[in-house]
């Protein structure tokens, strides 16, 4: 971890003390560490403790040097962040938007990685409401390092006790090395739906919410990529720190991605394009009759084909919902659309559509496969990344050699 910059929050529980430790082993390794503390936490442990382990300023307030605004300075110049250990009441904070010291304002504007590593009375964990609000800072991109089982402040035996230092240093790691592997890469990618109109208010679409390409928008944003999400109709909001770019027919993504999505390093293309459309939309709604309605649908554009007509040197993902002979499919999907890859996955049922977990198995060449397991969505855009960045990459390499 030479030289990497980590934003250490630390917020007022027991275990605050077991942070001065971390602190110490962080700067050992090379870390450059700015910490932050709540004013819970100094009851536990003052600003001197670790300032003098950093040879760095400890910050406790919003009014700590004020004209170098702390709480936009510290998380822009950190490759990582993390509360360690995080509070119930932290916890609920960030997982709401609430922004009320020096800690939770820093973090509400960080477009790092964070780390969160919970450490609480058993009852208090295990309350539907923290684990409700763990599972929205998932959902969110966040790395939630699980307390372990042992003893506790309270003289009793349970789950709650912050994780060990290894647990930690590890994810701090991982975190870190996530944040520089896309940095001044150009990333494009689409999700959502299309809305192919019969009327202004009746429409042909599909059950895509979205949350994949969302997922996999804050992941590669995480990773410090440039990007530029085509979004279509969704209820969920995009990832801060990505552009974002609107859709709702096959007509208008096309545009877009033509514009937005060629020549860029990477198009990951997750959208799900309705593959007919009315040929004619009625300006004003259809009215019900003792009549049967025809219509006659025609093709929408093929968009991911276009993309692979004009991909250049741009490394093309696509994405293929199947619901018989899933892999077969997606291999000739691959070839006919000039694919670099494609992610393969199983939707009989609607299974996966929304924010559930998911599937996937990434293909790409003659007989390249790789499982990606199932899990959030949130866990299968990093392991995608992961697998995209080592294609692509081996793809570079092959060009130049």
């Amino acid at each position: 971890m030479n030289g990497t910059r980590i934003f250490l929050g630390v917020s007022g529980g027991i275990a605050a003390y077991k942070a001065a430790a971390l602190t110490s082993a962080l700067v050992q390794r090379g870390a450059l560490v700015d910490v932050v503390l709540t004013a819970e936490a100094e009851r536990f442990v003052g600003p001197l403790t670790f300032s003098s382990l950093t040879a760095r300023p400890a910050y406790a307030s919003l009014w700590d040097a004020p004209e170098r605004i702390p709480h936009i300075r510290l998380v822009r110049e950190a490759d990582v962040a993390a509360v360690i250990p995080a509070t119930a009441n932290v916890i609920a904070k960030l997982a709401h938007g609430i922004a009320d010291d020096l800690l939770t304002t820093a973090l509400l504007a960080a477009r790092i990685p964070v780390v969160l590593a919970p450490a609480m009375n058993e009852a208090m964990y295990e309350h539907p409401a923290t684990q409700a609000n763990l599972a929205a800072l998932r959902t969110r991109g966040y790395e939630i390092v699980d307390p372990e089982r042992g003893f506790l402040a309270e003289r009793e035996s349970g789950v709650g006790r912050l994780a060990g230092e290894e647990r930690l240093l590890e994810a701090l790691e991982r975190a870190a090395g996530r944040r520089a592997t896309l940095r001044g890469t150009r990333v494009a990618i689409t999700a959502g739906p299309t809305r192919e109109a019969f009327d202004p208010v009746r429409f042909v679409s599909n059950a895509a919410t979205g949350a994949m390409g969302i997922a996999l928008a804050r992941e590669a944003v995480l990773r410090g990529g440039d990007v530029t999400l085509l979004l279509g109709p969704t209820a969920l909001e995009p990832p801060a720190g990505a552009r974002v770019v609107r859709f709702t027919t096959a007509e208008q993504l096309l545009a877009a991605a033509l514009e937005h999505a060629v020549g860029v390093d990477l198009t990951v293309a997750t959208a799900a394009v309705a593959d007919w459309r009315p040929e004619t939309s009625s300006p004003s709604k259809l009215k019900k009759t003792g009549e049967e309605l025809d219509v006659r649908m025609v093709r929408t554009p093929d968009v991911l084909a276009a993309l692979g007509e004009r991909k250049g040197r741009t490394f093309l993902v696509g994405f293929a919902a199947e619901t018989d002979d899933h892999e077969r499919n997606g291999r000739a999907k691959l070839r006919a659309k000039r694919l670099d890859a494609i992610a393969v996955n199983d939707v009989r049922r609607e299974r996966g559509f929304g924010d559930v977990e998911n599937a996937y198995v990434l293909l790409w060449g003659e007989d390249g496969r790789r499982d990606l397991g199932s899990g959030t969505k949130t866990a299968l855009a990093s392991r995608m990344l992961d697998a995209i960045q080592a294609l692509s990459l081996g793809a570079k390499d092959a060009a130049c050699s």
